[in-house]
């Protein structure tokens, strides 16, 4: 007893849970992916200081997997909880991944021998994966999961792992778990911009996302941070950025800001300039939103760099002979602009988590009208839930930037830990 589960380990879950095992209590962080990291691992860098996004999360990462108070369980979800505060069960199902975690030493050997190539969503499809892999270059725990869906068993992996650690067949396992308290820290998902028709996502090759583009120029991303043209693998000669695209949009019952992509466009406009100071960089938007601490300063870097800040949404983006083709009306001149871009980039509106309905009544607690989770007061308290014992952190209640994340979960996880300690004087 005294233990407490947390659920996604994204930024906010691991900094819920270095927090907690720091201050003595064990932590079980508990993961659907095959990787901890979260969204956070996919981007290149961070606004408004452009530090490299892994050099700030993968300690942390590490931190967690060599922790004495913290277990890690991977392919994981919850299944239910029962119980009240400081005597919750939490029953977890481990889904199988085909590979011995205790023999598996992440050598990579299988993954290159691999013959089998698919679709590969950390790189948002920009990129692909083998049917062995790691989820990403960093992964913690550093071993390699089989996909039995596209596996074509040729045999070649059994024989390149001296170790023997994969498995032909395996089996999803069940583990209740007693807990003071529940953590829950799912993330997000982002806005499916083929929902967003006009704009060409996925049928105009050079209408990319704004995730899409943090594959495309990360180091470590499948074009080795090259910013390139779908259609030709040229180097655009200029970018447009769509902003609002899922978010504000009361056609598609989403009226709310998803906070962070204004800054998100500033911020991958000014890694385009520096990177290549003759390609034309834009942005499309509404309202420029920079309420953040530098937040201000960073816009008018942008605009001292020779970015164009262009207030008016275009109504679509058409094919043409010279590639593409987009009018917008500038708001502020009344001016309606034609514009052929090289490249567009949509940026996308967050989402709550696929699973959070699911969560949400499994834990018998409210969600908001956006589909987020609800907690008691936006106000005052951010992070508890109608039922004691049960704290949310991070963007599973609402969109926020990384910092913003980073700051609920260490919210959440004082909350939790007074939970820990009444359970263990009782």
């Amino acid at each position: 007893m005294g233990d407490v589960v947390v659920i996604g380990a994204g930024i906010a879950g691991i900094q819920a849970a270095l927090d907690l095992a720091d201050h003595g209590i064990f932590v079980h962080l508990v993961e659907r992916e095959p990787s901890i990291g979260g969204h956070m691992a996919q981007l290149d860098k961070t606004f408004p200081t452009n530090d490299c996004s892994m050099c700030i999360l993968s300690p942390k990462m590490v931190e967690v997997s060599r922790h004495k108070n913290i277990r890690i369980h991977t392919c994981a979800e919850v299944e239910s909880i029962d119980g009240v505060v400081g005597n919750f069960t939490v029953t977890v199902k481990k889904h199988p991944r085909y590979v011995d975690e205790a023999l598996c030493n992440g050598c990579g050997d299988c993954i290159s021998i691999c013959p089998v190539e698919v679709y590969n969503r950390f790189d948002a499809g920009v990129g692909v994966r083998k049917a062995i892999y790691k989820p990403q270059p960093q992964a913690v725990p550093d071993i390699v999961i089989k996909d039995p869906d596209h596996c074509i068993e040729c045999g070649l992996c059994y024989d390149a792992c001296g170790l023997s650690a994969i498995r032909e067949k395996d089996e999803a396992t069940t583990v209740k778990i007693p807990a003071a308290s529940v953590i829950i820290a799912t993330g997000y998902t982002v806005f499916d911009a083929c929902n967003k028709a006009q704009f060409g996502h996925l049928r105009l090759p050079d209408v990319i996302t704004s995730l899409e583009l943090e594959r495309m120029i990360n180091a470590s991303g499948p074009t080795g941070g090259r910013l390139l043209r779908i259609s030709d693998g040229k180097i655009p000669k200029s970018v447009i950025f769509i902003q609002c695209v899922g978010s504000r949009d009361m056609s598609l019952n989403r009226p709310y800001c998803s906070c962070v992509c204004c800054m998100q466009a500033i911020k991958n406009a000014i890694l385009i300039k520096e990177k290549y100071p003759d390609t034309d960089v834009s942005i499309c938007y509404m309202d420029m939103r920079a309420y953040g601490k530098g937040y201000e300063e960073y816009l008018e870097r942008a605009k001292a760099m020779g970015i164009r800040f262009l207030r008016g949404m275009p109504s679509d983006v058409l094919a043409d002979e010279e590639g593409m083709l987009m009018q917008v009306e500038d708001s502020e001149t009344s001016e309606v602009k034609v514009l052929h871009p090289d490249l567009v980039v949509l940026s996308v509106g967050l989402s709550p988590a696929p699973d959070t309905a699911a969560i949400a009544e499994r834990f018998r607690i409210p969600v908001e009208e956006s589909g987020f989770l609800k907690t008691i007061n936006d106000a005052i308290d951010t992070v508890a839930t109608i039922r004691p014992g049960i704290y949310v952190a991070g963007t599973a209640a609402a969109p926020r930037d990384i910092p913003d994340s980073v700051t609920q979960g260490g919210s959440a996880a004082m909350r939790a830990f007074l939970d820990a300690i009444r359970t263990r004087s009782a």
